[in-house]
């Protein structure tokens, strides 16, 4: 079998601090992906990573205490890979992808577009950008499985107040068509395929006790290539402990990887 989990930290020495590490080595998942670690490879805590029961890689962004993905994981790939062909993009450090013989493991991070305009121009070019990197992929045999956050609630039953967000960025409809793209192209949500009711989410916001009230927004996937479809066996979302405005996401396939 084959668990991966996938979290935004919203910033990883913060997360240590609060016990991310100890969690991680009690925790039984192959893969944990990551968003926003928020760190370069030089301010890392180097001591405390290397400790832990997983292995890891980071790509930062060019910009101090920005962006950035990883993995954290206990099976060395074939291959990986930390490089999108956009100049921008591959600076904010947004994409990593591992590859285990036919499978294809990516850990995503979709910018933002609620702070401006110009952020959320940055955004839709972004999301063009993907589907074509994800045309590609879905064309050959392999195995594909995106975790991230998508910035993008899909869909009414994926954010508490729906109508008085339809025009803010997260759940703009241009947002939600993009993701309707996605799956239309040979995706499945993987969370959907098992949990189909409301009440779901997997962000709140650090206001009016959102969390508390649970009055959140599902932005956090797993998607898989529709050849997994009878390969997915449980998924659910992890809200304790937090270690950030995000909660983890699991799932659990029936692979040999």
């Amino acid at each position: 079998m084959l668990k991966i989990a996938t979290v935004n930290l919203n910033g990883l020495r913060a997360s240590i601090r609060k016990g991310f590490l100890n969690w991680l080595d009690n925790y039984d998942a192959d893969i944990v992906c990551l968003q926003e670690i928020r760190v370069a490879e030089k301010d890392l805590p180097l001591a405390e990573l290397k400790k832990s029961k997983f292995k890891f890689i980071f790509s930062h962004a060019k910009k101090p205490g920005y962006s950035g993905v990883g993995f954290f994981y206990r099976k060395q790939p074939q291959t990986m890979n930390k490089i999108i062909k956009h100049k921008t993009f591959n600076d904010e450090s947004r994409f990593i992808r591992f590859d285990y013989k036919s499978i294809s493991i990516i850990s995503l991070y979709v910018p933002s577009g609620s702070s401006s305009e110009k952020r959320l121009s940055m955004k839709f070019e972004f999301m063009n950008f993907f589907t074509d990197v994800l045309k590609e992929l879905i064309t050959t045999d392999r195995k594909v499985i995106i975790c991230g956050d998508f910035n993008v609630a899909h869909k009414e039953i994926d954010l508490k107040n729906w109508k008085t967000n339809k025009k803010n960025s997260g759940f703009l409809p241009e947002e939600r068509e993009w993701f309707s793209c996605i799956l239309k192209m040979g995706f499945l949500d993987v969370f959907r395929e098992i949990v189909r009711d409301s009440g779901h989410y997997t962000w709140w916001s650090n206001r009016a006790n959102a969390y508390a009230n649970n009055v959140g927004w599902r932005i956090d996937y797993q998607l898989a290539s529709k050849n997994l479809r009878n390969k997915i066996l449980s998924s659910k979302i992890i809200k304790e402990p937090r270690f950030s405005d995000h909660a983890i996401l699991e799932a659990t396939y029936d692979l040999e990887f």
